[in-house]
């Protein structure tokens, strides 16, 4: 495939990442925070290069992974990915707008859903100029109304549904959850360092769960050297060697 090169992720799994469709520490934390059960039937939403997945497969999840993505190109990285890593009974991708899934994905079947979904509300922010980038950063395709509608659609009663997104939009992602039945549950903000602003917020809701959220401690990518932190050399492990 032409613009792509393979990024080593550890334990023998490789991404394959392009310009237009790579990865960035936001989707690392994701997969950590989500961390699927070895035997949970798990769907990741808007894939890109399919990184949530191949780190969960890295991990060796046992249960064979769902990945929805909208993008040709996209799709054609997580498909050539699968076949370097031979990944074809762990892993697939399906080509498909989360906003029209009752034909695609059977209802109420997942005990978790995942998505960094677009964190640019419409009409908001500057625009990506490329096509592939106006789609992954701003909600063109899909509003948070309509991800929280489309997770709910697939997760069991009680599945959990794992997002990352951005601290300004915090009011907006509650509000849409909880419209579409899922409850927040759990809650991270990270921040760079000690004494920065969290740039980055991950939450945790239930299906038909009950009101109440556990707020877990900041996490600082690092620390006061400079290093990463012991928390994030965890969540990297074999990709930051």
């Amino acid at each position: 495939m032409a613009d792509t090169r393979l990024e080593y992720l550890g334990s023998g799994i490789s991404a394959v990442v392009s310009s237009e469709h790579s990865f960035g520490t936001d989707a690392l934390l994701l997969a950590d925070f989500a961390a699927p059960k070895r035997k949970e039937k798990i769907c990741d939403f808007g894939t890109g290069c399919g990184i949530i997945p191949l780190l969960w497969c890295r991990n060796g999840h046992d249960e064979k992974i769902t990945a929805v993505e909208i993008q040709t190109a996209a799709c054609e990285q997580v498909q050539a990915a699968i076949k370097h890593n031979a990944l074809e009974k762990s892993l697939e991708v399906i080509h498909a707008d989360i906003r029209c899934l009752k034909d695609v994905l059977p209802a109420g079947c997942y005990d978790l859903v995942t998505m960094n979904p677009p964190y640019k509300a419409l009409y908001t922010g500057i625009k990506s100029s490329d096509e592939a980038g106006l789609i992954a950063r701003h909600e063109v395709m899909c509003s948070l109304e309509e991800v929280a509608a489309a997770v709910a659609g697939v997760l069991k009663f009680g599945g959990r549904f794992c997002l990352c997104h951005r601290p300004e939009r915090l009011c907006d992602v509650f509000i849409a959850l909880r419209g579409a039945g899922l409850e927040p549950k759990r809650f991270r903000m990270v921040a760079q360092a000690t004494g920065k602003a969290p740039w980055l917020i991950l939450v945790e809701a239930k299906k038909g769960g009950k009101a109440g959220v556990i707020v877990e401690p900041q996490l600082l990518i690092k620390n006061d050297n400079g290093d990463y932190s012991d928390a994030m050399k965890e969540i990297y492990g074999e990709y930051a060697q």
